[in-house]
C-alpha cells in the first residue's frame, strides 16, 4: 500500500454493516432504519494525522457534530459516534421512570449490552461497548494511517478503556456518567447534563475518580433551572475540584474547574441555551481545557451549592 500523506480522515458506516451479531430492537426505537434519507445505524469517525496524537479516544454518545468532532481531531484526539440505544426514554411508562430506580439501570444495559434492567433487552453485540469496539477494529484495518489499534488490548479483543473519552450531551451526557460509574475511563466530558433528577445512581461508588468528571451548561438550559444539572454535579462530587465558574467571566484554566457554565446570550431561549454549548466556534477554548486539562490539576474544594434542591419532585 503506497503511503498517504498526513490529512484529517473521516469515515462512515453502518453498525449493521460492521457487525453481523448487531440487531435492531424497535420496540425501544433502537433500529437500522432509513429516516429521511438516514440510516439510525450510521457511525462516524474522525482523526486527524497531521497532529500528534494525544492517544485518546472520544466516545460521543449522541448524534453526529461534526463541528465539535473537526476540533476535537484538530488537538490530537481520535473520535467515534457509535450506534447505541438512546432512544428509548419515551417507551418507559412514566410511572416507571419517575420511580428514581429506573433510568441508570436502562443506561448501563445500553452502554455494556449486559442486564440490568428488566424492563428492556439488549444484548451484548448491541451494547454501547462492543458497537464501539467494533467500529474500532474496523477502522483500525479501514485506516492504518489513524493507528486506531492504539485503543485495542495486546489481543485486539477489548478496548482500552483507559484512553477513552466518554462524551455527549443531554441523554448522551447522562449515560456517559453511568457507564463512567461503571467503567474506569480516562475521562468524561458532559454537556448539558447529567439529568436523571429522580435518580440516585450519581452517588455510587464510581469506577471512575470524580476528578475526572468534567461538565459544561448554559444557565438558562431548563436542567439547569430546575436544578437537574446542579444536582448531580453535587453528587458526583465535582465540588470537590473547584467551584462553578462562569467562563464568560474567567479564563483559561478556569480555576482547574470541574463546573463550568455560561450566560452567553442566547434571547431567553431555553431550547437554544441547551445545545449551543457543543456549537459555535467560540467554546474552542472551553472545548480543548474540557477535554485536554490535565485530571490531577483541580481547583479548591467548594461547600455544597445551598440554592441547588437536592430533593426534586416528579413533574
Amino acid at each position: 500500500m503506497e503511503s498517504q500523506p498526513a490529512q484529517r480522515w473521516e469515515f462512515s458506516n453502518r453498525a449493521s454493516k460492521i457487525d453481523p451479531l448487531a440487531k435492531e430492537h424497535p420496540e425501544i426505537k433502537f433500529t437500522f432504519a432509513e429516516v429521511k434519507g438516514k440510516y439510525q445505524d450510521l457511525q462516524h469517525a474522525i482523526v486527524d494525522t497531521r497532529v500528534a496524537s494525544r492517544d485518546r479516544l472520544v466516545i460521543w454518545l449522541m448524534s453526529y457534530n461534526g463541528e465539535l468532532s473537526k476540533y476535537l481531531s484538530s488537538l490530537g484526539l481520535h473520535l467515534i459516534q457509535p450506534h447505541y440505544a438512546n432512544r428509548w426514554f419515551s417507551t418507559i411508562p412514566k410511572e416507571t421512570h419517575d420511580t428514581g430506580e429506573c433510568l441508570g439501570k436502562i443506561r448501563l444495559e445500553a452502554a455494556t449490552g449486559e442486564d440490568h434492567s428488566p424492563l428492556v433487552v439488549i444484548p451484548k453485540p448491541d451494547g454501547l461497548a462492543a458497537r464501539s469496539l467494533k467500529f474500532v477494529q474496523w477502522l483500525a484495518n479501514e485506516n492504518p494511517q489513524g493507528k486506531w489499534e492504539r485503543f485495542l488490548n495486546e489481543k485486539q479483543t477489548d478496548l482500552r478503556w483507559d484512553k477513552v473519552i466518554l462524551s455527549g450531551i443531554s441523554h448522551g451526557s447522562t449515560t456517559s456518567a453511568r457507564f463512567a460509574k461503571h467503567q474506569k475511563v480516562a475521562r468524561v466530558v458532559a454537556f448539558s447534563g447529567p439529568r436523571d433528577q429522580l435518580e440516585s445512581w450519581q452517588s455510587l461508588p464510581s469506577a471512575t475518580p470524580s476528578n475526572r468528571y468534567f461538565a459544561f451548561t448554559h444557565i438558562l438550559d431548563k436542567g439547569w433551572t430546575a436544578d437537574h444539572y446542579c444536582r448531580s454535579w453535587q453528587m458526583l462530587g465535582l465540588a470537590k475540584f473547584g467551584p462553578l465558574v462562569n467562563v464568560e467571566k474567567a479564563k483559561f484554566p478556569f480555576e482547574n474547574s470541574r463546573r463550568l457554565i455560561t450566560d452567553f446570550d442566547v434571547d431567553g431561549n431555553a431550547n437554544k441555551a441547551h445545545g449551543i454549548v457543543v456549537r459555535d466556534g467560540r467554546w474552542k477554548e472551553v472545548w480543548k481545557y474540557l477535554y485536554t486539562h490535565p485530571v490531577d490539576q483541580v481547583g479548591k474544594p467548594s461547600p455544597p451549592d445551598p440554592d441547588c434542591t437536592m430533593k426534586i419532585r416528579p413533574s
